[in-house]
């Protein structure tokens, strides 16, 4: 099937959306629910948003198997958040201010964007180190998948995906502490 969407086969497209909707979404609940109290998007347009980046841009897209469709709908959410996250801390849309309601005024809110925005700076430095690490911080991150399910997406091993994650992770966070220091 995704060698028919890959042709610009409209009927194939339509046909795909049932089939990966229900995993597209999982996923993008997933993310969803490690977000801030108060976020403007929505796991189910996350989901759209990103369905339409991948197969409604009109160029065909080419998958080699079901873990690189996935693979690049983790990175279409990933652009997508930080896309949206930019957007947020622009001056045109509030800039630094922040939604808060109004029976939780003495509760102190997070920076969750600038924390993503910071991820993603690392990540961006992490790609061009070690692109699988990227990859797999990408799927667990910005995907929301288990460990398990990125191991499978990415054709690891569970086990190296453990090592490859703990490598990642421990990476990011001493990237974030320089960024933040600097």
């Amino acid at each position: 099937m995704l060698n028919s969407v890959e042709a610009a086969d409209a009927p194939a497209a339509a046909d795909l959306i049932p089939l990966v909707y229900p995993e597209l979404r999982r996923l993008a609940a997933q993310k969803m629910a490690w977000e801030r109290p108060g976020q403007t998007l929505q796991a189910t347009a996350l989901v759209h948003e990103a369905y339409l980046r991948l197969l409604g841009s009109g160029a065909p897209q080419r998958w080699n198997n079901r873990g690189h469709f996935f693979a690049a709908a983790a990175e279409a959410m990933r652009r997508i958040l930080i896309e949206n996250a930019r957007r947020k801390q622009c001056r045109k849309h509030g800039g630094q201010l922040e939604r808060v309601d109004i029976s939780d005024v003495d509760v102190a809110v997070n920076a969750a964007d600038e924390q993503l925005i910071l991820v993603d700076d690392a990540l961006q430095k992490l790609e061009k180190e070690d692109p699988s690490a990227a990859e797999l911080i990408k799927l667990r991150f910005f995907a929301g998948m288990t460990n398990e399910e990125a191991a499978r997406n990415l054709g690891l091993s569970e086990r190296t995906a453990r090592r490859l994650w703990a490598y990642a992770r421990a990476w990011l966070y001493q990237e974030i502490q320089l960024a933040q220091a600097a």
